[in-house]
């Protein structure tokens, strides 16, 4: 067991050099991160590639929406003002270096052997490995959820934390730039059920890694005002409503739990939803 551990640690560490260098040594010169420690190297890579995807997803949807197709997906005046996708941009760029942190530290305590991260699917199987993602998705579903719920339903948290997103509360005033303007507290607590629940349920390392990422380009598209209609998925214009109403519509991917708990709201029922 000993043996396998190490071997798995000898893989997690393997994995994550080959990210660092594969971003790092294409985007920087070596003077300014080998001699960094190897968190700093990781926390460096993510806060980068996080705002690389932050910013290609952002400017390449807002531009798909709002200047070549212009008027197709929203009216003239529900298009955002570029005073407030600035705003939106200002506010993740502080929180930004901390949300970096959480899959640094992740990544250190897969690489401690203190999760049940896996290194390869071969370690498992590929039946044991779907199946323990799915469960991995629903334990994150499950958790997204009664956080987001629980930063609305604690006063204090709303107050001090996520008031700060829900200043965009108005087709007018939402864009894909919205998606992490969050309290960086607040931005870390949302994305928190991913990295616990490497603790409950053996995942592949580079899975959960993708996944957080995904976060980012998720996060864009769903503050774009635009219902795609992609059921069971919680799309734009489930999340829209979420932003007007602040009682329902407080998952993550898809529709599962506030149709569970009774906090769903569809956006085809609402009169005057943009379509």
């Amino acid at each position: 067991m000993h043996t396998m551990e190490q071997d798995y640690r000898t893989l997690f560490i393997e994995d994550t050099d080959f990210y660092n260098s594969i971003l790092l040594g294409t985007l920087l010169p070596q003077f300014l991160w080998v001699p960094l420690p190897r968190f700093f190297q990781t926390w460096l890579r993510n806060y980068i590639g996080g705002l690389l995807l932050y910013f290609i997803s952002g400017f390449f949807w807002s531009f798909y929406i709002y200047c070549w197709k212009r008027n197709v997906y929203l009216p003239k005046d529900s298009i955002p003002s570029r005073r407030a996708m600035f705003l939106q941009i200002s506010v993740t760029m502080k929180g930004m270096p901390w949300y970096s942190l959480l899959p640094t530290i992740s990544e250190c305590l897969v690489e401690l052997g203190w999760t049940k991260s896996f290194p390869r699917i071969n370690n498992l199987g590929w039946i044991a490995y779907i199946g323990y993602l799915a469960i991995y998705m629903v334990i994150v579903e499950f958790g997204i959820y009664w956080m987001h719920r629980k930063l609305h339903d604690i006063k204090p948290l709303y107050k001090y934390l996520h008031a700060t997103h829900h200043i965009y509360n108005k087709q007018n005033t939402l864009s894909p730039f919205a998606g992490l303007a969050f309290h960086p507290l607040d931005g870390i607590l949302q994305a928190l059920p991913h990295s616990l629940t490497l603790f409950i349920v053996p995942v592949h390392f580079n899975v959960h890694l993708v996944l957080l990422f995904i976060e980012i380009i998720w996060s864009s598209n769903i503050h774009d005002c635009i219902h795609g209609k992609l059921w069971p998925f919680m799309g734009a214009g489930y999340h829209t409503i979420h932003h007007t109403t602040y009682c329902h519509n407080y998952g993550h991917y898809t529709i599962w739990m506030d149709w569970i708990f009774n906090t769903l709201r569809d956006p085809e029922e609402v009169e005057g939803n943009v379509m």
